[in-house]
């Protein structure tokens, strides 16, 4: 499975209401933490399709990014059922982030 662009949109009608564990990843452009953990996310999405994966960019959803309360990046969230149960921020490695997802 490839990794989801969310927007508020999608996030409202896809992501939200997925029966899926989800990890979000706030990243920018930018970044260069964001740079390293990007193909990791990337990784994860094609080898793992039972989780729904995106990537959210917080300099274009700036409103997604306050929701989550992100302050930092890379931030990497993990949702069951609609809630956050687990939030990282920082790079971290490809185990790091699937023991994240557990």
């Amino acid at each position: 499975m490839s990794v989801l662009n969310v927007t508020k949109e999608i996030f409202e009608t896809e992501v939200i209401k997925s029966d899926k564990t989800v990890l979000l990843d706030f990243y920018a452009d930018w970044c260069g933490p964001c740079r390293m953990v990007s193909p990791l996310v990337d990784e994860i999405a094609k080898e793992n399709p039972e989780y729904l994966v995106g990537k959210i960019n917080v300099d274009t959803q700036p409103e997604l990014a306050a929701k989550f309360g992100v302050m930092s990046i890379p931030t990497l969230v993990v949702m069951k059922n609609g809630q956050i149960v687990n939030k990282a921020v920082g790079a971290r490695s490809k185990e790091d982030i699937l023991a994240m997802m557990k």
